[in-house]
């Protein structure tokens, strides 16, 4: 698992490393089952705080993706069928941006054709 950070973006470094691993998650990189690092290797191999990567492991915790196993490590879980809960949060999410783009004059057609494009940039 090879997860980059960007110390100078405006994103977060917890939102940054999880994001990574929901990418490695759905290009089928990293499955179901399979441990992470524990929070103070991931932390050592990043140069970060560990409390980062701990947050990070409890957003993806929170979302459906990973079990926290006490002196155990973290484990990828798989996930269930997308309920409905799931859906609204992430049409709530996506509200915004996609307000955004057309408020800055994207077309329909323009803003399915960038999803698309992040959707093969992510599946490469």
């Amino acid at each position: 698992m090879v997860i980059q950070i960007e110390p100078d973006s405006v994103v977060p470094i917890y939102t940054q490393i999880t994001q990574q691993i929901i990418e490695g998650i759905a290009r089928g990189d990293i499955k179901p089952g399979d441990l992470l690092p524990s929070v103070r290797t991931l932390a050592a191999d990043l140069g970060v705080n560990m409390h980062t990567v701990n947050k990070s492991y409890h957003q993806l915790e929170e979302k459906g993706f990973l079990q926290i196993l006490p002196k155990s490590g973290s484990k990828i879980t798989s996930p269930d069928e997308l309920d409905p809960l799931t859906h609204e949060r992430l049409a709530a999410e996506l509200r915004p941006l996609i307000a955004e783009s057309l408020a800055i004059g994207m077309s329909e057609e323009e803003i399915v054709n960038l999803v698309q494009t992040i959707i093969r940039d992510i599946l490469q």
